[in-house]
Formats: structure tokens, sequence, C-alpha cells
């Protein structure tokens, strides 16, 4: 068993609780200990309370209470640990993230508004967390959602990646996943198209670029980022998915039939204040239909 645990928020919500399933079935794929989190925010209580007594006990935490019920009547996972905690769930959970294998939420939390499609807490987690982040969103998104609807299991694993900044740890867990979940795999690349051309006056226009020519190199620059990874996971079956425009919208396209969409966080800019996740990876985790997990860069990247 694998010492890592993958690690479930939960907050006595729905959403909480379809993350929990979601990583419930994580668990038994990397036969990894499930360690269901609940971090309190509780503004009742003062600071000098919180030295004094701490939190409450798992034992005595409603939430935990609920989030085992669930798990024993999915049953059959390998070894589950509860654990209580108190803070501001947006900077501890990401926190979690240094000694995880994967850290799971629900889309929104029980405080969140409900027209937000993507909570606080799982936006902080995506973009802050050491391990990848998988965000289970409601069914039935873009349309009429349903809190009580099942978590999809089935259908291949979807990744995005650039022609021209591959992201190999990014590759390496959609691999990886596929391989679990014994399904295919597709790799989604988007060229741009058309192509804009800035002029300044009384420049010459170049001369137009065939569409077809630029699908085939960005299709062979995929192709040899795909190779490494086929060579580790003879038994994925990857297809190359060569496409023209918006990356984000053809992956939240592929979602609609997906078990999982895998994209990267961007690797962190000289200078930059903080961590980002890139345009593509937001939009896609606002408007994917199915789970999305938000890969880190390999620390030698970042």
């Amino acid at each position: 068993m694998d010492d890592q645990p993958v690690v479930a928020a939960v907050d006595g919500s729905t959403d909480g609780l379809r993350a929990l399933e979601w990583a419930l079935d994580a668990a038994r794929r990397h036969r990894a200990t499930l360690r269901v989190l609940h971090v309190r925010a509780d503004p009742l209580r003062t600071r000098q309370e919180s030295q004094d007594t701490g939190p409450p006990g798992a034992d005595e935490d409603p939430v935990l209470a609920q989030a085992r019920a669930r798990v024993d009547e999915l049953g059959g996972t390998p070894s589950v640990e509860y654990v209580v905690t108190e803070g501001v769930p947006g900077a501890l959970l990401p926190e979690t993230g240094s000694e995880a294998r994967l850290l799971v939420l629900g889309s929104r939390g029980r405080g969140g508004f409900a027209s937000l499609l993507l909570g606080s807490n799982s936006l902080a987690a995506a973009r802050d967390a050491g391990c990848p982040v998988v965000v289970v969103p409601r069914p039935g998104r873009g349309g009429e959602e349903r809190e009580e609807a099942p978590v999809r299991r089935d259908g291949p694993v979807v990744v995005g990646t650039s022609a021209d900044s591959p992201d190999t740890a990014t590759l390496d867990f959609a691999f990886t996943e596929a391989a679990l979940r014994r399904t295919g795999l597709r790799v989604v690349t988007a060229y741009p198209w058309p192509l804009q051309t800035m002029l300044l006056p009384g420049e010459v226009a170049p001369a137009q670029v065939d569409q077809e020519a630029v699908e085939h190199e960005t299709r062979a620059l995929a192709e040899g980022l795909i190779a490494p990874c086929r060579e580790r996971h003879p038994e994925v079956a990857a297809e190359a998915v060569v496409v023209p425009g918006d990356a984000a919208g053809h992956l939240v396209g592929e979602s609609r039939d997906a078990a999982l969409v895998v994209v990267g966080r961007h690797r962190r800019r000289l200078f930059a204040p903080a961590r980002m996740m890139g345009s593509v990876t937001q939009a896609v985790l606002l408007h994917a239909h199915s789970p999305v997990a938000v890969v880190p860069p390999a620390p030698a990247e970042e």
C-alpha cells in the first residue's frame, strides 16, 4: 500500500460526499489509504479556546460521522483514517498536498453561493497544492444540475497538452490514471487558428499559411511528446487529438463523455507573486462536466 494517502475534503455538503465517493474509488485503484479530512471554520471559537481545548475529535465531529456512514455504505476500501482540524479551509487544504497522493474536493462547498460554478476552497487548492487536485463537479453542469446523481466512472481519460511547451508531469499522471482505470486516453492538442497577424504601417503581409500544414506539424510534435509515455505504458491505448482553435472549449466538449479530464498548472514565473493556473485550466475547472485533475509541474520545472 502506498504511503501517500488519497485525501478527501468533506464539509457536510452533497458536493463533499460526491468527492468522497470519487476519492474512495481512487484509493482502491492506487491501493492507498483514504484520509477523510474536515477543516472546521468556526468563527465562534476564540483563539484562546482553540488553544485550550483544540478541535473536537474525529469521533465527535458530525461531518465525519456522516462521511464514515457513507464509506461504510460503499465499503471495499483497504484503509481509512478520519481527521478533523480547525482553521481557514482555503489555506489549510492546499497544505495537505505536501504529503498526499491526491487531494479531492467537490466543486462547491457548503457555504458557497449557489450561483458559483467553483468554490473558493476548490480554486485555492487547485492553484496552490503540491499534489494533483481533483475537483468533482455536480452532474448536469451546463444544464440542470442534479445534486444526488452518482459520480460517473466510465469513459476515457482526456488530457490537454501544448505542443510548444509540454508538461511531462501532466502527461505522466494522465497515462497512469488511464492504466489504473484500464481505459483509453485522448491527448488533446490545440493549435491557434485562424492565425492572427499584427502589421505595422508599411509592413507586407506574410504568405498565407496552410492550415493542413500547421495541423500536420502540430500532430508530429504531439506524437513525439506521447511516445515516451507510450513506451512506459504500452497497455494504454493513447490517441492524439489535434484540433484548431480554443483548447479550453475542446476539453470541455471532451469532458461530456470522459471519466476524467487532466490539465496542468502553470509553472511559476520569475518574479510572479503567486502560483498561477492559466486561463485554459480555469475555464476547464469552471465548465467541465467530468471530474478535473489539476497537476502541478514537477519540482524542477516549477
